[in-house]
């Protein structure tokens, strides 16, 4: 059973996502605080986190860095904070996906489905498990990434982006196609999702980010990585 812990100091919304989720047969806990949130996570190990940003304790994504020094368990941001610098802060700090409320519940499941999806194993073919550069190494079988001597500390959601690059190198990968695969959804207006986590991604494996020889933008596109 998939667990997830629920992050939200709204017992009525609290109630429906959980009347939700385990509708759907998933094992829900939930915290309203950010300090019972760290305790339950390490107590419970859940597949997913679904978190507001808005604590009576503490910020969310204060929450995210305290998550993130141990787990790489996919998180979900539940938030009214509709500036786009919060969004930004919070996927910095690790989250990988933002649901700006109010928001429907079938769109939450679909992003809840798809993040689960990303720490799925996917079965490689002999001899595509690892991509070599001049700069760094991804290892697929392993998930992890290599640059000079140093293991990449990536989100759950910066892997399943890279993997999907890396596993099909020279070809154009459309932004519906990766919004669909990665976030489990399609809307247009979700691609500075992919502009933040291409960013990102940038940063910790190129060796100039403004000026990226692997990880390609197709204004309009979308993306390709060049090996």
């Amino acid at each position: 059973m998939t667990r997830v812990l629920v992050v939200e100091d709204d017992p009525q919304l609290v109630r429906a996502l959980i009347i939700n989720l385990q509708a759907r047969q998933y094992g829900v806990d939930a915290a309203s605080d950010g300090a019972t949130a760290l305790r339950l996570a390490a107590a419970r190990r859940p597949d997913v986190v679904l978190l507001d940003l808005g604590l009576p304790d503490m910020d969310g994504v204060d929450v995210i860095k305290g998550l993130r020094a141990w787990t790489r368990v996919p998180i979900l941001v539940l938030s009214a904070r509709q500036a786009s610098d919060e969004k930004v802060a919070a996927l910095d700090a690790g989250a990988d996906d933002y649901v700006t409320k109010p928001f429907s519940m079938n769109e939450l499941l679909a992003r809840l489905r798809a993040a689960v999806r990303r720490t799925e194993e996917v079965p490689l073919a002999p001899g595509a498990t690892l991509v070599e550069t001049a700069d760094f190494t991804i290892d697929l079988l392993a998930k992890k990434a290599v640059r000079g001597d140093h293991d990449v500390r990536l989100t759950p959601t910066e892997w399943h982006l890279l993997e999907i690059l890396v596993t099909s190198p020279g070809r154009l990968i459309t932004q519906k196609h990766l919004l669909q695969e990665v976030w489990g959804v399609s809307q247009s207006n979700k691609t500075n999702y992919l502009r933040v986590y291409m960013a990102q991604l940038r940063r910790k494996l190129e060796t100039d980010p403004a000026h990226p020889r692997y990880l390609i933008t197709e204004p309009g596109m979308g993306y390709r990585f060049e090996g």
